[in-house]
């Protein structure tokens, strides 16, 4: 018997929950190894020159984290009860237990999650604790803890904007800058060599109408085939007068290999783009630009998002998979969705474009992560939104309804499959065809 009796306490000690001095050994080693590796990835970093593309990466992570904090924070204040609170996903890392709450790390650094009592009906919770549950709340604080997280994005997305505005400065057109003519040929000069309009000029005026954009110039040579068009030009700091006759794109086209465009559309042989200078916002207009500028980005995001998921959009989409199209500005790339390797990707083209480009990214990410969140569909923040609204008009004086989520369970494995099935994709995509530099 005595032999029975220690096989079993040797059994018992293999299977038992760890001791708490076990368990703070144990989460110590893995913070030690996390350590370790978070060290070896700013080394590898800084080996390659990207540790500013780590601070964007790590900034747009930070991004996330405070979006939990938004949940977590209001959830305190509208007395619920959180038990968790935890920085990323998978295998945990590290975890301390503060006033009731775990507060913890964990492998996958690409989000985390805030665990509040009672968000369903069919959870269960101690019957002392009911009081504090995000069911039993009222319908307010209810709202107020669901739309919390995208709230904290659209702060974010605000202070940006309003120092790229106001401190950074914007890029406003002021111009077409002609690149280069077209090279003589044995056969032909093309009107802009034969009217000796030098490369790198700046257009000011094309037919009386000063300072045209792109557009703008563009359309006056191709409304003007065999018209004469006045052009006053910069040249360095010296302005120069030239008049241009366009021909048709089909003419220059037989006579020149070096240009392919065909049809009837007047050109003169040269390609242009917009020049810019930068100009900031006072400080409080910065302010009033960038509540304008939210509210518009918002709603473009919004009619973005609905026709990514059109019947059109998704028929794009899976063209993009099948054919995969590096052209940042083609209707197919628009329709792309970013994975975190291309968002690794457009944190270091942003890096290496600028100060202002960074923030544009930063911005247009805690816009678009907001406006998805609150999207009506568990497990999405609007999901708990729509439900909380539903039961409030269902609830009756003294008679509070509650709905029954396990009917939308369906509906939510739905949404996770179809963003599971957009990540996997997306991270294909950014490593087999990223996209080029948006910012250039």
């Amino acid at each position: 018997m005595p032999n029975v009796e220690t096989l079993n306490d040797a059994d018992s000690r293999e299977n038992r929950a760890p001791t708490l001095a076990e368990a703070r050994s144990f989460s110590g080693r893995r913070l030690i190894e996390f350590l370790i590796a978070i060290a070896a990835i700013i080394a590898f970093a800084a080996h390659i020159h990207a540790l500013s593309t780590l601070v964007v990466v790590a900034a747009i992570a930070a991004m996330i984290i405070l979006h939990e904090f938004g949940h977590y924070i209001t959830a305190r204040l509208s007395g619920m009860k959180v038990t968790e609170f935890f920085i990323g996903f998978g295998p945990r890392i590290w975890s301390i237990k503060i006033g009731g709450i775990e507060y913890g790390i964990k492998a996958l650094i690409v989000g985390g999650y805030v665990r509040i009592s009672g968000m369903t009906n069919v959870e269960e919770v101690p019957p002392e604790d009911e009081e504090k549950t995000y069911r039993q709340a009222t319908f307010p604080r209810r709202i107020l803890v669901s739309v919390a997280g995208s709230l904290m994005h659209f702060i974010m997305a605000f202070a940006i904007l309003w120092i790229l505005l106001s401190s950074v400065g914007f890029a406003v057109s002021s111009g077409g800058t002609v690149i280069a003519a077209v090279a003589k040929t044995p056969h032909v000069e093309s009107p802009a060599i034969q009217a000796h309009i030098p490369a790198g000029s700046t257009v000011l005026a094309a037919n009386g109408t000063t300072h045209p954009n792109t557009t703008t110039f563009g359309k006056i040579i191709e409304e003007n085939s065999g018209k004469p068009v006045r052009l006053t030009l910069e040249v360095g700091h010296k302005v120069i007068h030239r008049t241009v006759i366009p021909v048709s794109a089909a003419v220059l086209a037989r006579t020149d290999p070096a240009y392919k465009p065909l049809g009837q559309a007047g050109v003169i042989g040269v390609s242009i783009e917009a020049t810019s200078k930068t100009v900031t916002d006072s400080f409080l207009s910065g302010a009033g630009h960038a509540v304008t500028g939210l509210g518009s980005f918002a709603w473009q995001s919004v009619t973005g998002i609905l026709s990514h998921f059109s019947p059109h959009g998704i028929a794009t989409y899976a063209r993009e998979v099948i054919h995969p199209s590096s052209n940042p500005t083609s209707a197919r790339a628009q329709s792309r969705f970013e994975s975190p390797v291309g968002i690794v990707y457009l944190a270091n083209d942003a890096v290496h474009s600028g100060i202002s480009a960074v923030l544009e990214l930063l911005f247009l990410i805690n816009v678009f992560v907001g406006v998805f969140n609150l999207f009506p569909f568990l497990p999405l923040d609007g999901g708990h939104v729509v439900i909380a609204i539903y039961e409030r008009l269902r609830s009756r004086k003294n008679r509070p309804y509650h709905a029954d989520v396990m009917k939308l369970m369906p509906v939510t494995y739905a949404v996770l499959t179809i963003i599971l099935l957009i990540g996997v994709t997306a991270l294909y995509l950014d490593i087999v065809h990223p996209i080029a530099n948006p910012f250039r």
